[in-house]
């Protein structure tokens, strides 16, 4: 699939992409960031909200004072934002602030516990950490992905049917933090539900990148959860969410109680707070769910569709370069951007993925991530890791660990960063001994 470069400029809409970071040999250049999977820079207009905010920040829910009633007002209203800009039903869901993407998939694997510890869950082999390690307290399997780390659905399937209405939940990574391979989290509700399991989608990198709808009009693709964090579309305020039936909140108690949990407390009873409040113990982010609404407010102002063609165009532009250059080994579907969020891992042939990145940050002011992203058995998959290979590196913790390169693009990168990348990247291979020799540990 080619796509056709389509040049957007969101650039001004993002505090910091013009400053000046240093090299190594004293210089300086204008920072490019390729790291947006781990988190993104601020919306100027979110740091614009909360100044303009802040003078207003008081306690909420059960002050009087007039501050207080705009910070309840407000901190409420971004529930109706948040549902909204997924299409989440808030006569049936409820939105619950929580710290991030890891804590909303804590607590639903704390909340569910009772109601599912004798059944089974279903996560993936391409899941971020956060989506697998919550779920092994229960009975847990992974359905496989294949050669390029792309999802089997006839395995999902299968394991469905395997174990006879004993699934419970399907835990699945709406885009993969690694590959950036999307899932189809529509179909794979729709199988989860015939066999009368609830998904779980880990939006983490999904939401910032392209429409997401909870409900999509049909019932049996419907989303049952959904988790993602504001840190990871712009609005770094420490800010998460979780959806989900009202219904599943309302049984067992919450696993953090105190504060603002509770309609009634006496010596002998605790009679707790309908959802979502009785899940958000303590004082709430306020700052942070106004940085959230704002930043939604600003991506439904470009448009989720035209952020997904430019992430789109970029990869696809970014994937034809790094194709060109020898020496460059590229993961998961490097041919088109057609199944994919912007995010490219890859590795140079006879370098370490740490000496790579240190020399693009070094030498090009280019910061991508490298290692293994919190995704470890997936990456282990995708680089073909044997059991051998992981009992060396046990024996010798500080040798060089296997693991990958991964750029991954936000709305605001351009094509002339892509090629700052392409240059810098071409002249390594070309001088690959020289740049192991300064760089690469043995």
């Amino acid at each position: 699939m080619q796509l056709s470069i389509f040049k957007p400029n969101f650039r001004h809409l993002i505090v910091g992409v013009e400053e000046k970071v240093p090299l190594k040999d004293g210089k300086t250049v204008t920072g490019i960031n390729f790291d947006n999977a781990a988190s993104t820079p601020p919306f100027t207009s979110v740091i614009k909200k909360v100044v303009e905010f802040a003078p207003w920040y008081s306690s909420i829910h059960r002050g009087t004072g007039y501050k207080s009633q705009i910070s309840s007002d407000l901190y409420e209203k971004g529930r109706e934002v948040v549902a909204d800009f997924v299409k989440a039903d808030l006569r049936e869901k409820t939105v619950i602030f929580v710290k991030n993407t890891t804590d909303a998939i804590n607590k639903l694997s704390y909340r569910l516990l009772d109601e599912y510890k004798k059944g089974v869950i279903l996560s993936t082999e391409m899941e971020h950490h956060s989506n697998d390690l919550p779920w092994r307290k229960y009975k847990i399997d992974y359905v496989q992905v294949d050669y390029q780390g792309k999802l089997i659905l006839e395995d999902l399937e299968q394991k469905l049917k395997k174990y006879r209405g004993k699934v419970k939940l399907v835990a699945v990574t709406g885009a993969s933090n690694v590959t950036g391979f999307l899932n189809p989290i529509y179909t794979i509700a729709s199988i989860a539900h015939k066999y009368g399991a609830r998904i779980l989608v880990d939006g983490a990198q999904l939401v910032p990148h392209t429409p997401v709808k909870m409900h999509n009009g049909n019932d049996s693709e419907e989303l049952d959860f959904l988790a993602f964090s504001a840190h990871k579309m712009y609005a770094p305020f420490g800010t998460g969410v979780l959806i989900g039936p009202k219904e599943v909140f309302q049984k067992g108690s919450p696993e953090y109680v105190g504060g603002g949990t509770v309609a009634m407390v006496t010596r002998d009873i605790i009679i707790w707070d309908e959802p979502p409040f009785r899940e958000e113990a303590g004082s709430p982010n306020v700052i942070g769910v106004v940085a959230l609404q704002e930043a939604i407010k600003t991506l439904q102002s470009i448009g989720m569709e035209n952020i997904d063609k430019h992430e789109r165009s970029l990869t696809e532009y970014a994937l034809r370069k790094l194709r060109k250059i020898p020496d460059i080994q590229l993961y998961g579907n490097h041919r088109d951007s057609s199944d994919r969020v912007g995010i490219i891992p890859f590795n140079i042939r006879g370098m370490t993925h740490e000496a790579v990145a240190k020399i693009l940050a070094f030498e090009g002011g280019i910061a991508v991530r490298n290692g293994c992203f919190c995704a470890q058995p997936y990456v282990q998959k995708l680089l073909k890791v044997n059991k051998k290979d992981i009992e060396k590196h046990l024996q010798n913790p500080k040798a060089p660990h296997p693991g990958l390169v991964r750029l991954s693009f936000g709305l605001y990168n351009d094509y002339q960063e892509v090629d700052k990348l392409i240059q810098l990247l071409t002249k390594i291979v070309e001088n690959k001994a020289e740049y192991i020799r300064k760089y690469q540990r043995v």
